[in-house]
């Protein structure tokens, strides 16, 4: 046995020269026709995850790929992707000959389409300037659709790039043999519209405006969809950005500022307050309050001291810590949580796209029936040119110009009034899911809540004036870095200007003390009261159980011996949050509060918008989240997510629907199908409404354009329809969709 290979093993392989849907479709075929292989083919990602066995090797999987007419490879390490800043300019580099082409067809048809619909632009010998314009627009601006019909032929396949190629090339060639062998080419002809049925032979006309026409306006969708497809592989980078470039290392009892890749499991380094940590680790010097919000979705910071553990990417918001690395490089929790975002990635369907559907049906109907139509009108004796008119007629009518505008126009309209309502769609395959979701999984913290601590309410003594107590409180937390302290100070300082603290101190865990206006004030849990002998009065330590029952966090405030008040301090719900879930619900939606902050408040805040305790999951981790979002999945639900954190990024790239908020953080927001620019839950509701209706308008779209195409064809092949009806016709079809797509402007 001289196989190495293992019983079981997996890759990724990169797939190039895939244009449509169905090329992956194709691909995943191929793949799972070879013994002991399970593949999944990503258009959007243009990736292949591929599971094998046996004696299969990757270079046979490449080589199977490469047999269906694509490529493939195993992908460049993360450091080669970014490591030059090249990874960032190729996307840019993909997009520029597509640009080029786009920009060179629309140049040059737009003259070609108005000189022939305009009989006054008619000149003499115009229809040679139309041949010298369109030439470039058939072959340099069209070679991508011929490229991939010629590569999809020797395959014994067709696409809707077989009957773009087939329709423009062949109403170029007909214009060609009209204009040299015809009475096209004589000076003083003029193309006049004629509505009648009448057989023809053709040999006047030329059809350059629908070869040129059509290839602009389907390399417009073309473009459009390949541009959203640049950020396919964003999340990864955005959730590995999130990680520190630098890290303080104690070496020999000196500080060392090191590249975090030279950081070793062992050393030791410092993170100084405000710092990110660079990796997990234990703590070994130190307490602070640790902000891991945007890993976890814990609203309040974390209280860390020798012996815990910290989290790679978390900020330290208080004390001085020394840190031992325990795991560092891919095996750290946020390079985990980026392999979960691409596993959810690349798990997806690639949605298969509508025209593609018809597409692989009608093509091959289209170039039979012209076919069978030339063989016809020659069996019949009418000769070659009645008969090749036929043919070129069915071929020209059923050139899919309003099916390829189908979609991207009603696309383009909706995506661009929902750019203006503060909602980005990412394309057309997020579409589909939204008419099909029937629950909606909402993170807790900065999607239904502000994110940001607040002041909730002042609890005082008797006899103890509000404004007095902001003032002190406030003082004294403005010397504080931690986010509750941040949260009173913030408050008192709208209230009034705050005076200087003198002596202030940080008690690790319990809280601050410190003399303001020769006050000893001192605010934080009630022990630390408790330990100056201030004990809190029935009244308040009543307010602080019922905040505390609330889910808040109550700051005890005493000075000169006396407790004097409690502080209720929380992550406040948005004003908006309460309405938007009445939206989902109408949409026919069950929402569901999912968060990693403790139950309690998570109930609190799930009672304040109209969730009940049934529909509350609480305490979860990223992993969790993900589990979560698959075991719905698993129930049947077709699932939608609303978050905006790094902690959600997996979850949102696993539902069948993710909706970022966009004042959250990049990963979050490429990790989405959808993002909410104004961080608002009620752009929820209006995003997945919109999405419906500009997916019913694509419907509707295609209807109306595949039924020109068929009401007209039987015309085409019984030669009895003007050349210039079927372009009437083919331009009617095309203003219908336009007309019907620019419909949802006027969407509310």
């Amino acid at each position: 046995m001289t196989t190495q290979a293992p019983a079981s093993a997996e890759v990724e392989l990169s797939i190039g020269g895939m244009t449509c849907a169905s090329c992956a479709a194709r691909i995943e075929k191929k793949l799972n026709r070879m013994d002991g292989v399970t593949a999944s083919v990503n258009y959007a990602t243009e990736k292949a995850k591929v599971s094998f066995e046996g004696g299969v090797e990757v270079a046979d999987l490449i080589a199977t790929v490469e047999a269906t007419g694509y490529t493939a490879a195993l992908p460049k390490p993360p450091a080669a992707e970014g490591g030059s800043g090249a990874g960032q300019a190729e996307p840019a580099d993909e997009l520029a000959p597509l640009r080029q082409r786009l920009f060179t067809a629309v140049a040059l048809a737009v003259p070609v389409i108005a000189m022939a619909m305009v009989p006054a632009l008619q000149f003499d010998n115009w229809q040679w300037l139309s041949l010298t314009l369109a030439a470039p627009v058939v072959t340099y601006a069209a070679w991508p659709f011929h490229r991939a019909a010629f590569t999809n032929a020797r395959h014994g396949a067709a696409t809707m790039d077989t009957l773009v190629s087939l329709g423009t090339t062949a109403a170029f060639l007909w214009s060609l043999w009209a204009l040299f062998f015809g009475d096209a080419g004589m000076p003083g002809m003029r193309h006049g519209f004629e509505f009648t049925i009448a057989r023809g032979d053709g040999s006047s006309n030329i059809y350059l405006e629908a070869a040129a026409g059509v290839t602009a306006f389907i390399l417009a969708g073309r473009y459009f969809e390949a541009r959203s497809k640049r950020t396919a592989g964003a999340a990864l980078k955005a959730l590995l950005e999130l990680g520190a470039k630098d890290v303080t290392v104690l070496r020999g009892g000196a500080e060392v500022r090191i590249p975090i890749a030279d950081l070793a499991v062992g050393d030791r380094f410092v993170v100084r307050p405000g710092e990110k940590i660079a990796t997990d680790g234990t703590v070994v010097e130190g307490a602070s309050a640790v902000d891991a919000s945007m890993l976890t979705g814990e609203s309040v910071p974390v209280e860390v001291g020798v012996g815990d553990n910290v989290t790679g990417a978390t900020v330290n918001a208080g004390g001085r810590l020394v840190v031992e690395a325990t795991r560092v490089g891919a095996d750290t929790r946020l390079a985990r949580m980026a392999r979960l975002v691409e596993e959810a990635q690349n798990g997806k369907a690639a949605a298969q796209r509508l025209a593609d559907r018809i597409s692989a049906v009608f093509v091959p109907i289209v170039i039979m029936l012209a076919l069978a139509t030339l063989g016809y009108w020659l069996g019949t004796g009418e000769g070659w040119t009645a008969a090749f008119t036929a043919a070129v007629a069915v071929l020209i009518i059923a050139c899919p110009c309003a099916l390829g505008l189908a979609t991207p126009t009603a696309l383009m309209v909706g995506t661009g009034r929902g750019a203006q309502l503060g909602i980005l769609i990412k394309g057309p395959e997020v579409l589909e899911t939204t008419r099909t979701v029937d629950t909606v999984v909402l993170d807790k913290t900065g999607t239904v809540t502000t994110g940001q601590m607040t002041l909730l309410a002042v609890h005082t003594a008797e006899g103890v004036d509000r404004a007095e107590v902001l003032r002190l409180a406030g003082a004294l937390e403005h010397a504080s870095e931690h986010p509750i302290a941040r949260a009173i100070a913030t408050a008192a300082a709208k209230a009034g200007e705050l005076p200087a603290v003198e002596g202030f101190e940080n008690v690790p865990g319990l809280g601050v003390q410190g003399v303001v206006d020769g006050h000893a004030v001192v605010a934080g849990r009630e022990g630390l009261l408790n330990e100056w002998s201030q004990y809190l009065p029935e009244a308040l330590a009543e307010a602080k159980r019922t905040a505390e029952a609330a889910g808040r966090t109550a700051i005890a405030v005493g000075w000169d011996g006396e407790a004097r008040a409690v502080l209720e301090v929380a992550d406040a719900v948005k004003p908006t949050s309460a309405e938007a879930i009445g939206r989902l619900r109408a949409l026919g939606l069950t929402p569901v509060l999912l968060t990693g902050d403790n139950r309690l408040v998570a109930e609190a805040v799930a009672a304040e918008v109209g969730i009940g305790p049934e529909h509350v999951i609480a305490e979860v981790m990223p992993q969790d989240k993900v589990d979560t979002v698959k075991r719905l999945q698993a129930e049947g639900k077709v699932v939608a997510m609303v978050g905006d954190g790094v902690n959600d990024a997996a979850a949102l790239a696993q539902a069948d629907l993710g909706l970022a908020m966009g004042t959250g953080t990049d990963a979050a927001i490429e990790a989405g199908d959808l993002t909410l620019v104004r961080g608002d839950l009620l752009a929820a509701a209006d995003a997945i409404r919109l999405s419906r209706k500009t997916l019913a308008t694509i419907k509707s779209n295609l209807f109306w354009a595949f039924g020109y195409n068929v009401a007209a064809l039987p015309l085409a092949a019984a030669g009895l329809l003007n050349p210039m009806i079927a372009g009437a016709a083919m331009a009617f079809s095309s203003v219908f969709v336009v007309g019907n797509s620019l419909r949802l402007r006027r969407f509310r």
